[in-house]
């Protein structure tokens, strides 16, 4: 296999395919809560993918580097975890200094980035499926960028259900499941449109 296109599958896997809300269901939580609005939505996405791409490659640096070296793999979890929280607090402290409107919109979810299983999950997947740096990376990003566009999928959704006739026993979080659902099926329809 050609080591330029395997970090490239990866990528659009990780967007598309695999992607780490829609296939995994990870990091829900957040995703559910904060996709009521457009601008919150971009907002959140920006932040989630510049800290999973960011904290993936220096998860990868620390497992490789530090971790494994002293054979200290088994404190991952906990180290994984400190890396985040620590770029979490840098990123929402940019963030309240260029943009307090922002900032205000975000409210207490910018913090709960650090808790976002999402962003563990993408650490601890690159892990087990033993991606080189650059894979790592690649990884990160696309799942960013994936969850980052079903987020936005989903805040334009709900600002047009805002104006459409929902049945009472689906509004809310019934039809918002049901609609995440459907679009997991949509993503995973791209299965297959890479060939290695």
């Amino acid at each position: 296999m050609n080591s330029a296109v395997y970090p490239l599958a990866v990528f659009f896997a990780a967007v598309f395919t695999n992607n780490i809300l829609l296939a995994n269901y990870l990091g829900m939580c957040s995703f559910l809560s904060v996709s009521r609005e457009l601008k919150t939505s971009v907002g959140l996405g920006a932040a989630v993918t510049f800290v999973m791409a960011t904290t993936s490659l220096l998860n990868w640096l620390v497992y490789h580097y530090i971790l494994l070296p002293l054979d200290l793999d088994y404190l991952r979890f906990i180290v994984f975890i400190v890396v985040i929280a620590a770029f979490v607090q840098l990123v929402e402290m940019i963030i309240e200094r260029v943009s307090e409107t922002l900032y205000a919109a975000l409210g207490i979810f910018l913090p709960l980035i650090t808790v976002n299983c999402a962003i563990l999950g993408v650490c601890l997947f690159m892990v087990i499926r033993d991606y080189d740096l650059l894979s790592s990376f690649t990884f990160g990003l696309g799942s960013g960028i994936g969850w980052f566009l079903a987020i936005l999928a989903m805040a334009g959704i709900r600002q047009k259900l805002a104006r459409a006739r929902v049945p009472r026993g689906l509004e809310g979080a019934g039809i918002t499941l049901i609609i995440t659902g459907m679009m997991a099926l949509a993503f995973m329809g791209f299965t297959g449109m890479i060939k290695l």
